[in-house]
């Protein structure tokens, strides 16, 4: 108890002497100076109060992005392990485990730059210039197919940028509208007639699982299926035979590169490496893998499961070879409209053949 006394009493000493008439007297302290309140007030407002000056276009963000937050972030803000997602998630905020994203939650653009410039990379803080921290910015709103490929982000035009869900917030009136509600004595007990279990906490991804384990339904109650019906093995049709696949014409396998333009290319594969694996051992991951991958009829690779956009195009015919490859990889959604992937894109002629080169030392 002693020890507690002397802690409260200790500490409005304390406060008594920071009092400004005390300070004054004392010569403790002084106000602080213009450029040492400036170095703290860092905030950016929606209207776009607090932006410093620059600008940075998308190409460069990409870099920047590679560099300081694809370790955490993934390349194209698909994440790593548990660090968030900062693409995608659009139609999703009616959905029981939303994901929250620029494109599909944040109503202010002026909530990611303030984020990043105070407080990222994480570790790092505050260690980008403005025109980076544009960039980035400009990056993530290309993630999220919110602006092309050339655009560029500047103090001028940032609040020209409008979120999707820009209106979809309302103002905190709690106060006046809830606040009364709950001023009244509380209820203690029987407060409510029934209680029903109508979420679980596996929808929130908060409940680790077992590996393997079937994952929480978050429903009350469900009905059970209607058992399916018996067929008599005397009524059942003779098994079709299965259908011959049809043979792809082999495509001509890209000629042999030299040691530096692959060397060149297992750089630039990083930017890949965050889905695709490639070498002994490799397994499917976010992306398939990549053994194999030159001269390959696409949607082949065992146990991975391809968008509907890659299986209508690889049952037409498409086969990997270096010009479909060069084409894909310079702009993958325009290659194939409704691809999963949400790589950017290589803009540079050379950094695509430099990473076909080095798939193509991969075989199956």
């Amino acid at each position: 108890m002693s020890k507690f006394r002397d802690l409260v009493i200790g500490t409005a000493i304390l406060t008594a002497l920071a009092s400004p008439a005390l300070a004054e007297k004392l010569g403790i302290g002084r106000p602080a100076l213009p450029e040492e309140v400036a170095a703290w007030d860092k905030d950016v407002s929606p209207d776009g109060t607090g932006l410093p000056e620059g600008s940075g276009d998308v190409l460069t963000g990409e870099d920047l992005f590679s560099d300081n937050c694809a370790s955490c972030h993934g390349e194209f803000g698909e994440g790593q392990g548990n660090w968030p997602k900062l693409a995608g998630g659009m139609d999703t905020l009616d959905e029981a485990d939303p994901l929250k994203t620029l494109g599909s939650y944040w109503p202010h653009l002026s909530t990611a730059f303030d984020y990043v410039n105070r407080s990222m990379p994480f570790g790092n803080a505050q260690s980008l210039s403005p025109d980076e921290v544009y960039a980035i910015t400009a990056y993530m709103l290309y993630n999220n197919d919110l602006v092309d490929e050339d655009f560029v982000l500047s103090k001028e035009n940032f609040t020209e940028v409008v979120l999707p869900n820009s209106d979809g917030f309302i103002l905190d009136d709690r106060d006046t509208v809830e606040l009364p509600m709950f001023i009244r004595e509380p209820c203690m007990e029987n407060c409510k007639e029934t209680v029903e279990i109508t979420s679980h906490a596996t929808v929130l991804d908060v409940t680790p699982q077992e590996a393997g384990s079937a994952p929480v339904e978050a429903v009350a109650e469900t009905s059970a299926p209607e058992p399916a019906a018996k067929v008599e093995a005397t009524d059942a049709a003779p098994a079709a035979p299965p259908a011959e696949t049809p043979a792809v014409e082999a495509a001509p396998v890209v000629a042999a590169a030299d040691p530096e333009l692959i060397a060149d290319g297992e750089k630039v594969f990083k930017k890949c490496a965050a889905c695709h694996k490639v070498g002994d051992g490799a397994k499917n991951g976010a992306g398939p893998v990549m053994n194999g991958m030159i001269g390959r009829a696409a949607g082949t690779v065992d146990g991975f499961k391809y968008s509907k956009a890659l299986t209508e195009m690889a049952a037409a015919g498409l086969v990997w070879d270096e010009a479909s490859l060069q084409a894909f990889l310079e702009n993958p959604r325009g290659f194939m409209k409704g691809t999963k992937m949400s790589f950017a894109g290589l803009k540079k002629e050379d950094d695509r053949a430099a990473v076909i080169a080095y798939l193509a030392t991969f075989g199956d």
